[in-house]
């Protein structure tokens, strides 16, 4: 007996527990990719995977611009509330976190199942969103350069 899709079953059967739809469905597709064959897809998605997904994710967070429902004038009163300069700074801090975070992945795959794990739990349990890894991987990447490890 093959216990190879274990780990992806686990995270599925998880998932499901914590009404986590997302992850749900991105391990039955993961999955489903890998029992018709179509394996020589898994590279393909692991390296462009991330830059897709937050092209999406972008996308959407644009689209109260495009729609109209928010006008040059928002925008501008962005900068007038203390709110909203923390929240610009934030966007900026945490944007720059997670670009820390990629190379980081890349150059360390043992960390990242680490990362999986928590992002796992934190999206299962704890209501989180599974860009988690990125911002985590960013993280500590930073913590291990402060401390030079």
């Amino acid at each position: 007996m093959h216990f190879d899709n274990l780990p992806i079953l686990l995270i599925l059967a998880i998932s499901l527990i914590g009404n986590n739809f997302t992850v749900s469905i991105a391990a039955l597709v993961l999955l489903l990719i890998k029992l018709v064959g179509l394996d020589s897809w898994l590279p393909v998605i692991e390296s462009k995977g991330i830059n897709v997904g937050v092209a999406i994710l972008t996308a959407a967070v644009l689209v109260p611009l495009v729609s109209g429902r928010v006008d040059a004038s928002s925008i501008a009163n962005v900068f007038k509330s203390p709110a909203g300069v923390i929240a610009v700074l934030t966007g900026l801090l945490v944007a720059w976190i997670a670009g820390q975070g990629v190379p980081f992945m890349k150059s360390s795959p043992e960390a990242v199942t680490a990362l999986m794990i928590g992002t796992l739990v934190g999206v299962c349990f704890f209501r989180g969103l599974a860009v988690g890894p990125l911002i985590a991987g960013g993280v500590v990447a930073l913590v291990l350069g402060l401390l030079k490890l």
